[in-house]
């Protein structure tokens, strides 16, 4: 179920949208100030944003440049084409100015997260229920839990999810993953997949990498 946040302080255009797109399947939140909108996001990130431009604290202008690799809607009463050109600049992927036709708006959201998910699709390495985005650096599991990675820790699981069924030995890890994180040295090697390890098998207790003993590592098959 894709999953859309409603950034509007207009409780009825925002109960309108969330009644429609609820019937439509997907799941909504909302938030009614640009500070709330980045308090939602910093504790989970939507498909899709419907953003308002005139909000109490944060304006719209103000919240677009915090949200990353999330397709953005602005939907304002502004009319101004200056207007609209700097926020499409500024990261907005559209722009629907109020008052809108709904189903104008339901079409111009599913170009739109039908667009992230090719982008996505294109960008995704998989490996069992987990999920890493080389874009925006995300790494899910089960689709909704996201782990927190260190720079060292996503550039070794990247490189091992890149060569899922082979065995990775040590000096090619430090070798490949050296342009991502110059810090990892022979030494600090061991640490940082023991911590990577650790943080993917606390979220269901699965063990996702596998040591090969005196060659190297490589992705755990189920």
């Amino acid at each position: 179920m894709k999953k859309i946040l409603i950034v509007d302080d207009d409780i009825h255009i925002g109960n309108v949208l969330e009644e429609t797109l609820s019937k439509e399947g997907y799941k909504i939140s909302r938030a009614y100030s640009g500070t709330e909108a980045l308090l939602v996001l910093s504790q989970s990130k939507p498909d899709l944003i419907l953003l308002d431009l005139m909000l109490p604290g944060l304006n719209g202008e103000e919240v677009l440049p915090n949200i990353k690799g999330i397709p953005v809607i602005v939907i304002s009463a502004k009319v101004d084409v200056d207007n609209k050109v700097d926020l499409l600049l500024g990261g907005a992927a559209d722009y629907v100015t109020k008052p809108f036709n709904m189903k104008e708006l339901l079409a111009r959201i599913f170009v739109h997260l039908r667009n992230a998910e090719n982008m996505r699709s294109s960008s995704e390495l998989i490996f069992g229920d987990i999920a890493l985005n080389t874009n925006t650096h995300i790494v899910k599991i089960n689709d909704d839990m996201e782990i927190k990675l260190t720079r060292t820790e996503y550039a070794i699981l990247k490189l091992l999810m890149q060569n899922p069924t082979q065995v990775v030995t040590k000096s090619l890890l430090l070798d490949r993953i050296s342009t991502d994180t110059p810090d990892c040295t022979e030494s600090s090697l061991k640490m940082h997949i023991s911590n990577l390890r650790k943080k993917l098998r606390e979220v269901n207790n699965k063990d996702y990498i596998e040591a090969v003993w005196g060659i190297g590592f490589k992705m755990k098959e189920e």
